[in-house]
């Protein structure tokens, strides 16, 4: 919460400061509305450092959703409610979907489940929106066998959490996703750092390292919470890496930085405000965002007040969404939790209007 309040600071002054340089300077990068601009014939430290070119990926920004997985009161994968809630979202304007993540719960489904999901959110977005695979393990050699398994399926990117439970050193953490990018050479990586569910953190170092090394590294999903770390990405990254929020309630400071947008959980249930706020952010229509960004932030805090995916669940069945089902060892949020929910969805206005068929 102080971060983002403190981040969300940086909007005015970013707003009034650009650096121009001397007339015959060329520019080599923007962050936000500061631009760096290097002397005709210098080369840059991004340049120098960068020895392999990032693969250029145009489509990696905006509003991504870090899809829900919908059970029935059976335990069963919700197929036609997974289908509807996937064209709900690209119908609200999300372009880049996320299954079988931490929000999607994989870490309870079986293999076969996260390529049927991963495959269902496919089928459903072919030519309307990508899908970014969730393909993560804590065993780099079953990391590999899940992103080929997606690039099978044609998923357009995979996400590659840090590996948990193991705690690799920085240099293990190196290994593993190189290794991972070594395999499948013609697939987009993003990478997912996020310490809490981990206990790994990914060095801004070593995500620099893998972004100059690795030329289908691409992008990092930052949740680290860290934002000095997050800073040092975003300064030193090469061009065409791509740094996305993992958190929503810093998205939209995060971009005033020079971040590319969020993979979002409150996504789930505002696809449409979401993904307009991460636009206005990212068109520099600052006033506008910033009124949205607050107008969310009391979801994007509820969302988090029991361990995700519990709250965004219980807001999506109070929304008629789906089911308000959970495989152990997650169970249902406390009824003082959902009381609160019922809450801000009643301040937002979406409690009557969110019914999907399915």
């Amino acid at each position: 919460m102080f971060i983002a309040q403190s981040l969300v600071n940086y909007l005015k002054l970013l707003q009034r400061h650009v650096y121009l340089a001397p007339k015959g300077v060329k520019e080599k990068r923007a962050v936000g509305n500061y631009k760096y601009r290097a002397p005709n014939g210098a080369q840059s430290r991004l340049e120098r450092n960068s020895a392999i070119m990032t693969m250029k990926i145009d489509w990696m920004r905006g509003c991504a959703t870090a899809l829900v997985t919908p059970f029935r009161s059976d335990g069963a994968i919700d197929e036609e409610r997974m289908r509807a809630l996937v064209d709900r979202q690209i119908k609200g304007g999300v372009r880049l979907l996320v299954p079988c993540g931490t929000t999607g719960e994989s870490a309870t489904m079986t293999e076969e489940e996260d390529a049927r999901v991963i495959g269902l959110t496919i089928e459903v977005a072919r030519g309307r929106a990508k899908v970014i695979a969730g393909a993560g393990s804590n065993s780099t050699a079953s990391a590999i066998e899940y992103s080929k398994r997606a690039r099978d399926a044609s998923a357009d990117a995979v996400l590659q959490v840090a590996p948990w439970y193991n705690k690799p050193t920085q240099e293990g953490l190196y290994a593993h996703f190189r290794a991972i990018a070594a395999a499948v050479p013609e697939m987009p990586i993003m990478l997912y750092n996020v310490p809490g569910r981990t206990s790994s953190n990914i060095a801004a170092q070593t995500t620099l390292r893998l972004a100059r090394d690795c030329e289908n590294i691409v992008a990092v999903k930052e949740a680290s919470g860290n934002l000095t770390q997050i800073m040092e990405i975003l300064r030193e990254r090469p061009a065409d890496f791509s740094v996305l929020s993992g958190d929503d309630a810093v998205t939209l400071p995060l971009i005033a930085l020079g971040a590319e947008g969020i993979v979002s959980v409150a996504s789930n249930e505002v696809p449409d405000l979401m993904s307009r706020m991460t636009n206005l952010a990212l068109d520099g229509k600052w006033g506008e965002a910033r009124a949205l960004h607050y107008r969310l932030l009391p979801l994007m805090e509820v969302n988090f007040i029991e361990s995700s995916p519990g709250p965004v669940k219980a807001a999506m069945a109070l929304m008629g969404l789906l089911e308000e089902n959970f495989r152990l060892p997650l169970v249902p949020i406390q009824e003082k939790s959902r009381t609160r929910i019922r809450e801000v969805l009643a301040e937002l206005g979406v409690l009557e209007s969110a019914h999907v068929a399915a």
